[in-house]
């Protein structure tokens, strides 16, 4: 049994890179790398290519997350293979629906901030534009929900195991 996550923002190249990071050390910490696929991407592909945003890697960095995926676009394809694609915002979110042709897969699709525990925040806000502040709100707030979403996923794991 394996399960698979896209992280997708604007660009891939500030929060969706930061929640992949985050995610695949949280994975990587539980063991369980062969398990839990991770990725991410960007509704645009403007960045194609491009690593992180230099700002991004910065404070990532600081809290011990190297962030050195390579930015590409969502697409069509990444609706059918991945059995969780979280969006940062409710932009990312009507683009991956609009990706999903016939709605078959709307059950998958959902915001990052679902999976926060204590926080209260509806989107992941992004940072481009402002000052060294926002990449640190980005990252608290991804940290918070990656662990949510790991524990979410990990107990799915072991519910499909079960039955078997």
């Amino acid at each position: 049994m394996k399960k698979s996550v896209l992280f997708v923002c604007m660009g891939n190249i500030c929060r969706s890179p930061t929640a992949e990071a985050v995610f695949r050390a949280l994975v990587r910490r539980r063991g369980l790398e062969d398990t839990i696929e991770v990725d991410s991407a960007g509704t645009i592909g403007y960045h194609a290519g491009e690593l992180p945003d230099s700002r991004m890697r910065k404070a990532a960095k600081n809290r011990g997350y190297t962030l050195d995926s390579r930015a590409r676009q969502v697409n069509s394809r990444d609706i059918e293979a991945f059995d969780y694609i979280l969006g940062m915002d409710k932009d990312n979110l009507f683009h991956l629906y609009s990706l999903d042709r016939g709605g078959r897969h709307e059950h998958k699709i959902g915001l990052l901030t679902n999976f926060l525990k204590h926080s209260n925040s509806g989107e992941v806000p992004d940072p481009y534009y402002g000052g060294p502040e926002g990449f640190e709100r980005v990252l608290d707030l991804v940290e918070e929900a990656c662990e949510g979403l790991l524990d979410t996923v990990v107990a799915e794991l072991e519910a499909e195991g079960a039955k078997e």
